[in-house]
């Protein structure tokens, strides 16, 4: 293929994909609406793509962003001089990596432990995975959506010595809410466990918030007890995927996270994060949107998200049968129904008008929700998205919530996904609206009935269904 054959060819694989830009995909990607921050991240993005992160002496350039960045977020997350900081691949690899060495810090531990509420974000099931620590989650208010300080403070007494890491939102994906931050750090502090605060999506709206006199509950270093936080850039940093930063309140607490080999004939592997080469792009993105975007800008485009955020909190909570799960802190959004309807089936509605909307599958005595990211390209379009979303919920009502066989869902229970086989599976996608049955599977135009269906699934078995799918799909 020539060049002009490429291009034209990924420009038609493009088409399928969802739009990141134009505030219409609420989750995902992050939009500041500012063209000229995105042509230059690109700029930077393809100046660094074939830098290594792997060795900051033969890439000196690399550090001195690096150290650039993680100094802007210290004076933003008021830290001291001795916070030092690592710029990950993403929130992800943040979250590991605070794991990782609060577990490595004590060796001697036996059968580690993390506390986390249970609106904790997934990827400290990752970490737990990864690194065998045991992960308690201990439930939230019901009402509030927030951790209940009191029942994790009862939890780090339960697990004692074996506790290696404590860990809150601010604010936390699902609902939008802030954890209280300072009545956990204070109990962890006084246990001396670590106690980290991830703050990957709101680290950087959280502060020019609080600079516009919004009531911010304190979230950072300012706490007495937080050891260490994670907030993503690639966020509300409005710059290119994937960049994050991991922050410890001192050299010694990062310390554990580093990684070194010399125990063989090549070079010394010597590594700050999960990965070995890595390339310096995103790292020079990041750094060039950020210079570019600055504190006075970061402050705009905060006061337009949450001009936005307030007017479609002010147009739902308008709106016939959906209602707020909770009035968020920040500028993530969460809404259910009244039963009437289901969120599926609005989810599917306001894609076909448009809009990119996140359903959330039930948890325990929390019904299923959309979730709905605003950022700062949303926010003049909120007015257009409540058109949208009142004529998909009427067109939901018009149909009615999607019921499940209750045969079916008794079965759905009852199955060990431990016990199923490759054929087992593929009939089960196929029962699912995903497959054939013959180990093929597609990934239907309206998602409303699959997803009502994993919906009663148990999660090892919603689980193991969509690891399924994704294994086919890659095929």
């Amino acid at each position: 293929m020539n060049a002009d054959e490429i291009l034209r060819r990924l420009d038609e694989l493009r088409a399928a994909d969802l739009p990141t830009h134009g505030g219409r995909t609420m989750a995902y990607v992050y939009d500041s609406g500012l063209a000229d921050a995105d042509e230059l991240g690109k700029q930077a993005l393809a100046m660094y793509a074939s830098t290594n992160g792997l060795d900051p002496t033969a890439f000196p350039s690399l550090l001195a962003m690096e150290r650039d960045l993680v100094g802007f977020a210290r004076t933003l997350f008021h830290g001291a001089d001795e916070v030092v900081g690592t710029v990950t691949s993403g929130g992800t690899e943040s979250i590991l990596l605070a794991v990782q060495a609060a577990r490595d810090a004590l060796p001697g531990a036996t059968q580690p432990v993390m506390i986390v509420p249970t609106t904790i974000h997934a990827a400290f099931h990752k970490a737990a995975h990864y690194f065998g620590v045991e992960r308690v989650s201990v439930p939230v208010d019901p009402v509030t959506k927030r951790a209940n300080a009191a029942a994790m403070t009862a939890a780090m007494d339960t697990y004692g010595d074996r506790v290696v890491l404590v860990a809150a939102s601010a604010p936390s994906y699902a609902h939008g809410v802030i954890d209280p931050i300072e009545a956990i750090a204070s109990e962890a502090l006084a246990r001396g466990v670590r106690f980290h605060v991830d703050a990957c999506i709101g680290g950087w709206v959280l502060p020019w918030a609080e600079h516009l006199g919004r009531d911010v509950p304190p979230w950072d270093f300012r706490v007495p007890g937080v050891t260490s936080i994670s907030a993503d850039l690639h966020k509300y940093a409005y710059t290119p995927k994937g960049v994050s930063l991991l922050l410890h309140a001192t050299p010694y607490l990062r310390k554990s996270q580093y990684f070194a080999s010399a125990d063989w004939p090549g070079y010394t592997m010597l590594n700050a994060t999960t990965q070995s080469t890595k390339s310096g792009g995103p790292l020079a993105a990041a750094w060039a949107v950020v210079n570019l975007i600055g504190d006075e800008g970061y402050r705009d485009l905060a006061r337009t998200t949450f001009e936005g955020t307030a007017a479609l909190v002010a147009g739902i909570e308008q709106q016939e049968h959906v209602r707020l799960v909770v009035r968020p802190d920040s500028s993530l959004v969460t809404l259910e129904t009244d039963g009437a309807c289901d969120v599926f089936t609005i989810s599917d509605e306001m894609l076909m008008r448009g809009w990119f909307v996140q359903p959330q599958m039930s948890f325990g005595d929390m019904p299923a929700s959309v979730h709905l990211t605003v950022s700062a390209a949303t926010a003049p379009a909120v007015p257009e998205f409540l058109v949208a979303l009142a004529e998909s919920v009427r067109a939901a009502v018009d149909v009615g919530p999607i019921r499940i066989d209750e045969e079916l869902r008794a079965a759905a229970i009852a199955i060990d996904p431990e016990t199923l086989d490759d054929e087992a599976f593929d009939g089960l996608l196929a029962l699912a609206g995903l497959g054939s049955g013959g180990g093929e599977v597609t990934v239907p135009e309206r998602m409303a009935p699959v997803n009502a269906l994993l919906d009663v699934a148990p999660p090892a078995l919603r689980e193991a269904l969509l690891i399924a799918f994704l294994d086919r799909l890659s095929r």
